[in-house]
């Protein structure tokens, strides 16, 4: 009776256990838990030290060890190792799909390697059932004890029925993970083209490179887990990268990056990429072995892997998408292939943009130029052409000829009025870089607080008053010329700037930091004696030598007066063409009191009162003011007669005269004032100074 009960007993225990099974395999559709749970269950009935479920890949034909439960001291197989069918009770029981016992291991029987390694770790006993669903051998699910005879016949009839059970449950595993795998796998390839897609449209309605890459790593961080995304743009004059833009922004002077930071590229992954011309990962050995001063802050910071994808667009590199990550081996090489296509994108985004900011600035400098050079037409220039053939001019003009070809600096030096900006314009026009633009500045004209930003330009917020960026004198005249007038005026405080941007070519705008390289051929001009000036400590020494390099000293007109005549007939041409008059000629004796007149505006003067006389003067005939040149100078009949007289007297004399003249009458048209060509009140001045009254 007690033999029945204990029957019973064991029956109900199997039912139950089944039953268990049965839950389990309906609960739980991952193989690992569902393992452990039945090992829990069979381990009341069935005592084992370890369980296994192999499941047999028909690519490979191998088995492929897909759940394990066994101590860790027991770790003698790793999930998803591969072992050989042959030469094991697993494998029988898979080619014989029947169930398979061993009271005791036998090497010679099953002599595979997994064999002898479980044989190592003490197992000593084994059963294995195959794991048949819908006339398929998917598996096999074995248990081995440390004990010998561990398992009967009742215990391999149970594990039989289990193995019913599990195999659907394996079945559904599969269907399942496969499924999922499929289905993981679309929506990686879903999220991917979605991040193409939207990297497309950034693209299309972006052009400020900032925002487009903002938007690409929003999207980028849905599909890779990084630490850092960088974009960095090539320069290749310095051989540098210049980071352009970063996510996510790091804390000032944290990190090793910064936008805006230059890097060398030398012995960095990106020298790789870049001369590979394709994407590559970086390990954290490549990171580490660099000798790169960045890879070692890089290392030291934490990063321990990359990807680098080169920015290329018609064949041109222009710069390099990198993702960071704070874990060894995070990229694969689907995200270097994902990272590839987007580098692909913003390649032509880089390039559009950038020639979009080349057009932008290009069109702002030409606008620029464009008022510069309105301005310039509004102030009338002095010449059209050089006009004369004294010997003193046909000198001036060699030294012209010889320095323009050259890229030297130049100093005129001259009196006030002798043309030195006409000068400095043949130069120029003279060089290679007569297609380019002559800037000038007057360095007199403009206050002392304003000339630095005149020159150098300034950044918007520099100063009180910097409402906008302002581009200088110097970077205006890029690849051309300056002309520096009255360069003797320059404060001392700038003089060391203007000095460096002459040695050097490079100089900073006001409130930044920036260095700017310009390439501009300087012309130099002054009316001051910058040897005295230097003596007196008013003006660097240095910088004087600088200027210095090839003088040409313009002569006074009073020192070419051959070439008076020639002026004056052509100042007449052009202003009565201009007021539209029909002026043909200028007298002998004219033309004779300007040859004898100092002129000490020189030919700005004359230029000045030829304009004067072109307006006041009504026929064909050009007049010209004689007294009033006689005021100024001594006439060739006084000076003649009068030897010894000065200025002052000459002049006293000629008054006195036409005031006999006119019987001591000022005003009126017979009066010594109308005969003078003078205002009354310009005359009674001129009296009141020379002490002349009415005799009584």
């Amino acid at each position: 009776m007690s033999g029945q009960v204990r029957q019973l007993t064991r029956e109900r225990d199997r039912l139950r256990l089944l039953l268990e099974v049965n839950n389990a395999v309906v609960a739980h559709l991952d193989l690992r838990d569902l393992l452990r749970a039945i090992s829990a269950f069979l381990g009341q009935l069935v005592p084992h030290d370890m369980s296994v479920i192999a499941l047999y890949d028909p690519e490979l034909n191998r088995f492929r060890a897909g759940a394990l439960d066994f101590p860790e001291h027991q770790d003698f197989m790793q999930e998803s190792e591969l072992v050989a069918i042959e030469g094991s009770p697993v494998g029988l029981a898979f080619t014989t799909r029947q169930p398979v016992m061993r009271e005791r291991i036998d090497l010679e029987e099953f002599p595979g390697e997994m064999m002898r390694r479980v044989a190592a770790r003490g197992i000593k006993s084994g059963c294995s059932v195959p794991l048949i669903s819908h006339d398929r051998v998917l598996g096999v699910l074995s248990l081995g004890s440390m004990h010998e005879e561990a398992f009967n016949e009742e215990d391999v009839e149970l594990l039989d029925q289990i193995g019913k059970h599990l195999a659907i449950a394996v079945e559904n595993a599969l269907n399942y993970g496969s499924a999922f795998a499929a289905q993981q796998a679309l929506r990686r390839e879903r999220d991917r083209s979605q991040l193409l897609l939207g990297v497309t449209n950034a693209i299309i309605s972006h052009l400020d490179l900032r925002e487009l890459f903002k938007v690409v790593a929003e999207y980028l961080r849905g599909v890779v887990d990084y630490f850092a995304l960088l974009m960095t743009l090539y320069d290749s004059e310095k051989d540098e990268l210049r980071i352009h833009a970063m996510e996510p922004q790091p804390p000032p002077g944290k990190g090793p990056f910064e936008e805006g930071g230059l890097h060398p590229i030398e012995d960095t992954p990106i020298a790789l990429a870049f001369a590979a011309r394709h994407t590559v990962l970086v390990t954290r050995a490549d990171l580490e072995s660099s000798p790169s001063p960045l890879m070692q802050r890089i290392v030291a910071d934490g990063v321990k892997s990359g990807c680098v994808a080169p920015l290329i667009a018609q064949g041109r590199i222009l710069g390099a998408l990198q993702l960071a990550s704070l874990h060894e081996d995070a990229f694969t090489r689907e995200d270097a292939e994902l990272l590839t296509q987007i580098a692909g994108q913003i390649a032509l985004s880089v390039e559009n943009a950038v020639a979009y900011r080349e057009i932008t600035a290009l069109k702002a400098r030409l606008q620029d130029e464009n008022v510069y050079l309105q301005e310039e037409i509004r102030q009338q220039h002095n010449f059209e052409e050089i006009i004369g053939n004294s010997q003193a001019l046909k000198k001036v003009l060699r030294q012209v000829e010889t320095v323009a070809g050259t890229d030297s600096t130049v100093l005129i030096l001259g009196e006030t009025g002798t043309g030195k900006e006409l000068i400095a314009r043949a130069i120029h026009n003279l060089s290679s870089r007569r297609n380019r633009t002559l800037v000038k500045l007057n360095c007199a004209a403009i206050p002392t607080g304003l000339l630095e930003s005149e020159l150098f330009g300034h950044e918007k917020g520099a100063f009180t008053g910097a409402i906008s960026q302002r581009i200088g004198r110097f970077e205006l005249a890029n690849n051309g010329t300056l002309f520096l007038d009255e360069v003797g005026d320059i404060p001392p405080e700038l003089q060391p700037k203007l000095l460096r941007v002459l040695q050097e070519q490079e100089f900073e705008r006001l409130g930044s930091s920036r260095t700017q390289k310009v390439d501009v051929r300087l012309i130099a001009a002054t009316n001051c004696n910058l040897e005295r000036m230097v003596a007196e400590k008013k003006f660097r020494n240095d910088l004087y030598y600088r200027l210095n390099v090839f003088p040409i000293v313009i002569p006074a007109l009073r020192e070419r007066r051959e070439d008076i005549a020639l002026l004056a007939r052509w100042f007449t041409q052009k202003f009565a063409a201009r007021m539209r008059k029909p002026i043909e000629s200028i007298p002998a004796r004219t033309l004779a009191a300007l040859a004898e007149y100092p002129w000490p505006g020189n030919v700005r003067e004359l230029e000045n009162l030829i304009e004067r006389a072109v307006i006041l003067s009504p026929g064909a005939e050009l007049q010209v003011s004689l007294p009033e040149l006689s005021l100024q100078a001594v006439p060739v009949s006084a000076e003649r007669a009068n030897q010894n007289l000065n200025l002052e007297e000459a002049e006293r004399e000629l008054i006195l005269q036409a005031l006999r003249d006119a019987n001591w009458m000022i005003g009126g048209t017979r009066g010594a004032a109308s005969k003078l060509g003078l205002n009354r009140s310009t005359l009674q001045s001129k009296m009141k100074k020379l002490g002349i009254t009415r005799p009584s």
